[in-house]
C-alpha cells in the first residue's frame, strides 16, 4: 500500500514538473512570435526630408530604357514617380482625409513602355513603403499590357504577404496565396529614396520584383541573393545577384540626399529555350522635375511631356 501511495505521489510530481515545462515552453514561444511580429523602431524624418517631400509635389524622372525582351534588345522609355501620401492601414489604399490612424507612404509609380515587333509593352509597378523606415512595404501591385493579354498581380501586407495574380498564361490564370514575409525588391526601390545608409547587405532571402517574376514567369517567392553596397565618388551602387535566377540588378544613386537615381542596369537571360541568351537592361536619366502632375491634365501641360523627353 505505501509503495502505491508512493508511486501515485511521484506521477502527481512528474506531471506538474511536465505541465510546469510545457507552460514555460508555450511562453517562450509567444514571446519569440511577438517579437517577429514587432515593428521596428520608428525613423525620424530629417527636415530635409520633410522640406522636400512635403511640398505638395512629386518628384517625376524619366530614363531612356534599352529592354531585353524575347533575347532582343528594345528601345523605350521608364519613368520613376515618387510622392508621398497617406495610406488606410487596414483596405490599404490611399486616404482621401487625414487621420493620426493613417500611414505616411513614399509611393513609387515604376513605369517602362517599350515595342516589340508590331506591338507595345506597357508595365507599371506600385510600392506603398512607409516613410517610418520600419517595416515592409504595406502594399505592391504591378499591372502589364501587350496585344496579347494583360497581367496582374498584387501583394498585400498582412498577417503575412497575401498575394493574388491574375494572367492569361496558363498556370498562371487566377491565384491566391499567402508566403512569408521576407525583403521585397520592389521596396528597396524606395528605402533608397529614405534611408540608404540602413540598406540591407550579405546573403539575404529577398523577394524579386514582380516585373520579373511576371515577365519571366517565375514563382513569387523569396530567392536567395547576395546583395552589396559600393561607394565611388558622389555615387552609390546597389547590387543584388541571385544565383538561382542567372539574374543581378544594380541600382547606381547619389551619395547625398535626395539620393536621386541616375541609372539602373538588370542582366539575366533573356528569350525561351535555346534561344535564350544573357543581356542586359539599362535605364539611363535624362531629366528630374517636381511637379504637382495630378493638376497638369490639360493640352497646354503636354510641354511637360517634352521637358522630361517623354
Amino acid at each position: 500500500m505505501k509503495k502505491t501511495i508512493v508511486s501515485f505521489l511521484i506521477l502527481i510530481a512528474l506531471v506538474i514538473i511536465a505541465c510546469s515545462n510545457i507552460a514555460t515552453d508555450t511562453s517562450a514561444n509567444t514571446e519569440t512570435n511577438q517579437n517577429m511580429t514587432v515593428d521596428a523602431p520608428t525613423k525620424a524624418l530629417t527636415e530635409e526630408f520633410k522640406k522636400y517631400w512635403y511640398a505638395g509635389e512629386a518628384e517625376i524622372t524619366s530614363y531612356k530604357l534599352e529592354q531585353a525582351r524575347y533575347g532582343e534588345m528594345r528601345n523605350g522609355t521608364a519613368v520613376l514617380i515618387y510622392v508621398t501620401e497617406d495610406f488606410l492601414p487596414k483596405i490599404q489604399v490611399k486616404a482621401d482625409q487625414q487621420s493620426a490612424k493613417n500611414i505616411p507612404v513614399l509611393k513609387l509609380n515604376a513605369t517602362k513602355k517599350f515595342n516589340t515587333g508590331i506591338y507595345p509593352y506597357s508595365i507599371m509597378q506600385s510600392t506603398f513603403y512607409p516613410v517610418s523606415d520600419n517595416k515592409h512595404a504595406i502594399k505592391v501591385s504591378s499591372s502589364m499590357q501587350e496585344w496579347c493579354g494583360h497581367v496582374y498581380a498584387q501583394l498585400n501586407n498582412k498577417e503575412s504577404f497575401d498575394i493574388m495574380s491574375h494572367s492569361y498564361f496558363q498556370g498562371e490564370a487566377d491565384q491566391n496565396f499567402s508566403i512569408d514575409k521576407n525583403i521585397l525588391e520592389n521596396e528597396l526601390w524606395t528605402k533608397i529614396r529614405i534611408h540608404p545608409e540602413d540598406l540591407p547587405t550579405g546573403n539575404l532571402k529577398i523577394i524579386p520584383s514582380f516585373e520579373y517574376t511576371r515577365l519571366r514567369h517565375k514563382e513569387i517567392k523569396a530567392y536567395n541573393a547576395k546583395v552589396t553596397l559600393e561607394k565611388k565618388d558622389n555615387l552609390n551602387t546597389y547590387t543584388i545577384t541571385y544565383p538561382s535566377l542567372n539574374r543581378s540588378l544594380s541600382i547606381i544613386f547619389n551619395t547625398s540626399f535626395p539620393y536621386e537615381i541616375e541609372e539602373w542596369t538588370e542582366t539575366f537571360k533573356s528569350g525561351f529555350g535555346p534561344n535564350a541568351k544573357e543581356l542586359t537592361t539599362k535605364a539611363t536619366k535624362i531629366k528630374s522635375i517636381k511637379s504637382a502632375y495630378w493638376g497638369k491634365n490639360s493640352n497646354k501641360d503636354e510641354i511637360l511631356r517634352e521637358e522630361l523627353g517623354l
